[in-house]
């Protein structure tokens, strides 16, 4: 019998892990992550809010019961059609949107300016390895067996992929703009590097950042690897393409790192 596959439960402020994935912060951390079922995470900086031991839920902040979107998460831990097989792969909600882009400065206008849609996170993700930080690596069900099948062929064929990242929330994109914010840089000196918050390829689990040992992440640079001339060559026997090109019309930079599965390949 295959064993059930490793799923990430994602509500709008909280996202569910499955035990054995998350890296202990402290000692107490270790203690309840060793023997975690599943642990809730905040989505907005990652705080560990959480973990579902055998004998019951341990919180790991205080006043749990108020944490924005508890609620929802604990109904979702404990759905019982989770236990008939993984659910379907719903979009969730953009109904923070335009919050997280005035935070920026922005308005609805950005999607015209930029030409990119609106990508909702899905409900669900599936584990599809571990990146190049051994991180787990999240994507959706479509796009984690097309990852593994491309990064399959490749070592077959001698050369070495490895994800340098998949899915991300919109708060996690939020997020990279004010740290890019705090060392300096301006919005729309980030907007040519990165989407804004629920315009990323990343936020539907589709996309991955692909990149092979030896070569620095997201750069230029791995246009000139063998790594690129492969995927260039095999990646769309796989569904894979890649996003921004030299000169493409969203004004981001170009990406050769950057390839997105087709939905449905």
């Amino acid at each position: 019998m295959r064993p059930a596959p490793r799923l990430l439960l994602n509500t709008p402020d909280i996202e569910l892990w499955p035990g054995g994935l998350l890296r202990a912060r402290s000692s107490h951390d270790a203690r309840l992550l060793a023997r975690a079922q599943a642990v809730l995470r905040r989505k907005r900086d990652g705080r560990y809010l959480a973990a579902r031991v055998p004998e019951g839920l341990m919180p790991m902040v205080e006043r749990l019961a108020r944490e924005p979107g508890i609620e929802a998460a604990l109904r979702r831990l404990d759905d019982p059609l989770l236990r008939r097989g993984p659910p379907a792969e719903t979009p969730l909600p953009l109904d923070r949107l335009n919050e997280r882009l005035h935070r920026l400065g922005l308005d609805e206008g950005y999607a015209d300016a930029s030409g990119l849609p609106l990508v909702a996170e899905p409900s669900c993700l599936y584990f599809a390895g571990l990146d190049r930080y051994r991180r787990a690596l999240w994507l959706t069900r479509a796009a984690a067996r097309a990852w593994q099948r491309l990064r399959g062929a490749a070592a077959a064929d001698g050369i070495a992929l490895d994800a340098i990242s998949g899915y991300r929330s919109h708060d996690y994109q939020l997020g990279i703009f004010e740290r890019k914010l705090a060392r300096g840089l301006s919005v729309a000196e980030i907007l040519t590097v990165n989407a804004a918050p629920g315009y990323s390829e990343h936020h539907g689990g589709n996309a991955l950042d692909i990149g092979t040992p030896g070569e620095p992440p997201a750069e230029e640079s791995f246009e000139r690897t063998p790594a690129f001339a492969w995927l260039q060559a095999h990646a769309d026997d796989f569904g894979f393409h890649m996003s921004y090109p030299r000169d493409n019309p969203h004004g981001i930079v170009y990406e050769p790192w950057h390839w997105c599965h087709a939905a449905g390949t």
